[in-house]
């Protein structure tokens, strides 16, 4: 039976030292950055690392070795047990960024992504966490590889009338959108029909993506050298998903089986669908649920986190799968 780890990405963006750093780079790029890549969310800490890993111990408690990828930060892991914590390795960017430091400090997720399987020790198979995605539901290894093939979430879609838009590229929302279409036609995937990824977990595989760094090295090395993401960049899943998916080394779910509550879900639904779309998660169904801004959720649901912690479980409730 394999081993699997899990790769969480944090930053405390409140952080004194980090949130100076970031703001000379900001100043020093000008008015040129996109919108997403410094939107101050993206770096703010609202404890949902917490719930991330809760919800590793609680509903995944086979992950062999947890690695958390920060910029030389450390977080408060006192409210776990001394035997979770001992399950958990801190890894500063530049343990990954070994022989690329002139890329150093980056700011862009895409970048660190780029770079995360030369984790020293990192098990052949991990599955990659951002910090704003929770286990929600009991989970066994078979939810993430069969045969060794990653198990992969997302949809079939049309992106072509986005490749031919130049001026959408602005649209902060739209950022990924275009990240996704930089990594299929990578692996020779036309916009009209490549597999945008769920923004949920990502199983991936070691040698896989070190053959794809050997085999693209170029394009890592600039999609590294941003220290604020851009449009014209890859997302590393996504460039992972479609290698496998040319050589059918993969496989996918049978049906949805993660929630994402995006930024802006409230400009769209109501508190009080937005409250019923949540509490899907606390089906067995739903195995991961993503919150992308807590504090907003909080604003219009106030008893937001008692219910994140309530789908996630307690560990009376958790078991081992395989």
């Amino acid at each position: 039976m394999i081993d699997v780890d899990a790769v969480v990405t944090w930053v405390d963006g409140a952080d004194t030292a980090h949130a100076k750093k970031r703001a000379n780079y900001i100043e020093q790029s000008g008015s040129a950055l996109h919108e997403n890549a410094i939107n101050p969310h993206r770096w703010v800490d609202n404890n949902e690392l917490y719930y991330c890993l809760r919800s590793i111990h609680v509903n995944a408690p086979w992950i062999r070795r947890i690695w958390l990828v920060t910029d030389n930060q450390t977080p408060d892991l006192s409210p776990f047990s001394q035997g979770f914590r001992d399950k958990i390795q801190i890894v500063d960017h530049a343990e990954i960024f070994a022989g690329f430091a002139k890329f150093l400090p980056t700011f862009n997720s895409l970048a660190i992504e780029s770079l995360i399987w030369r984790i020293p020790e990192l098990a052949e198979h991990f599955i990659y966490f951002n910090d704003d995605v929770f286990v929600s539901a009991l989970v066994g290894k078979t939810d993430f590889f069969r045969d060794g093939a990653p198990v992969l979430r997302g949809k079939w879609v049309d992106y072509s009338s986005l490749a031919a838009s130049p001026e959408q590229r602005q649209d902060a929302a739209l950022m990924n959108h275009y990240n996704q279409i930089r990594s299929a036609k990578l692996i020779g995937f036309d916009a009209r029909n490549l597999f945008h990824g769920a923004h949920a977990i990502h199983p991936m595989t070691k040698s896989i993506m070190a053959r794809l760094f050997e085999e693209f090295h170029a394009e890592f090395i600039k999609n590294i050298s941003h220290r604020f993401r851009v449009t014209g960049q890859f997302l590393p899943q996504g460039l992972y998903n479609h290698a496998c998916i040319k050589t059918g080394n993969f496989t996918t779910v049978s049906k949805r089986d993660h929630i994402h509550l995006s930024s802006g879900v409230f400009d769209k639904w109501s508190a009080r669908e937005v409250t019923d779309h949540l509490l899907k998660a606390a089906t067995p169904d739903i195995k991961f649920l993503c919150v992308n801004d807590l504090p907003v959720v909080e604003r219009n649901i106030p008893d937001a986190r008692n219910l994140i912690e309530q789908i996630i479980g307690s560990d009376q409730n958790s078991a081992l799968l395989i």
